[in-house]
């Protein structure tokens, strides 16, 4: 695909988004969840499924949803309430030792560059991509699975991994379209473009015009 053909699906996607249920991340930000908030449901979504994430990211913020507040509980009270989200008592670890820095360091604030997330242990370009657009509302473009896998298989980039998958959109996909993108890509994939047997024939809106490359089996 060209870029005006990807712009075109992204506008027919744009449409059907709604029915979807947006990803765990979107949906604190969208709830008014600060970068903090952001920062933490992004720990707690790595290797964890979307609805278990939800679960979690809530009872957390019902407890703890500032810095100040979340100093205050134990490790062991952050893995009982964040149970059973993957390798809970891990990111009730994590969690505290990144708080114990934006309170040191800065002064409870998340940093908004990538350079400054990226130092924060255990925060990858995803999450500090995440942190960016969804927290601070700037541009970036976060790339998980989905994006990387749909992104190839539309043919829009040649990539190996998420990392590559990032730089090769940067060069190729217009600013104003960055935020979005891993938004509806995400959604898309969990529920439609699935990494085995996507559900083409009758579900895709934009079925016409993949060119589905790597897929050998569809619905």
């Amino acid at each position: 695909m060209t870029t005006e053909e990807v712009l075109k699906v992204l506008a027919i996607l744009k449409n059907h988004y709604p029915t979807w249920n947006a990803p765990v991340v979107t949906f604190i930000a969208i709830s008014q969840g600060s970068p903090y908030q952001v920062l933490v449901a992004t720990l707690l979504s790595l290797r964890t499924k979307d609805e278990m994430t939800r679960e979690a990211a809530v009872r957390l913020f019902q407890r703890a949803d500032t810095p100040e507040k979340m100093l205050r509980l134990s490790e062991k009270a952050i893995s009982e309430i964040i149970y059973p989200v993957g390798f809970y008592r891990t990111k009730a670890k994590r969690i505290l030792e990144i708080t114990k820095i934006l309170l040191e360091k800065y002064g409870g604030r998340v940093p908004d560059t990538l350079e400054e997330l990226l130092s924060l242990p255990g925060v990858g370009r995803k999450t500090a991509n995440l942190v960016i657009t969804l927290g601070y509302h700037k541009p970036g473009i976060c790339v998980d699975t989905h994006v990387h896998r749909i992104s190839n298989r539309w043919d829009y980039v040649n990539t190996k991994n998420p990392h590559e998958t990032e730089f090769a959109l940067r060069e190729k996909l217009p600013i104003e379209e960055w935020i979005m993108y891993n938004d509806i890509l995400v959604a898309f994939g969990q529920t439609i473009c699935r990494p085995i047997s996507p559900l083409c024939d009758n579900q895709c809106p934009v079925n016409h015009l993949c060119p589905k490359r790597g897929v050998n089996k569809h619905r």
